[in-house]
């Protein structure tokens, strides 16, 4: 019995080793990074809905690895570049894309 349960052990030990070794490989988040990234979005979306100057309700926020993709749509110019600056300005930032339309 005692053969059979190391087996078994060493057998989930295996799968478990290489499962995170193909995680690692595809690209994918840990789970301290994932968190990272979504402290860093909620920090974006504070800052939004703080700032007069922008429509924190028409603006999305999606945060990979530290890189911040801000989408949506702004009412000119001025608010796009204003979200733009306030991203960049939260703690973990290490780029941020702004994709925000501005609407004639």
């Amino acid at each position: 019995m005692s053969i059979r349960l190391s087996t078994a052990a060493l057998a989930a030990a295996l799968v478990l080793a290489t499962a995170a070794g193909c995680a690692v490989t595809r690209g994918q988040q840990d789970v301290g990074a994932y968190v990272d990234d979504s402290a860093i979005t909620t920090n974006v979306k504070t800052r939004f809905a703080t700032n007069e100057a922008v429509d924190a309700t028409a603006i999305h926020v999606e945060t990979l690895n530290g890189t911040v993709m801000l989408s949506g749509f702004a009412k000119n110019a001025t608010e796009k570049d204003t979200a733009g600056k306030l991203a960049w300005k939260v703690d973990g930032v290490k780029s941020v894309k702004n994709e925000i339309a501005v609407r004639p």
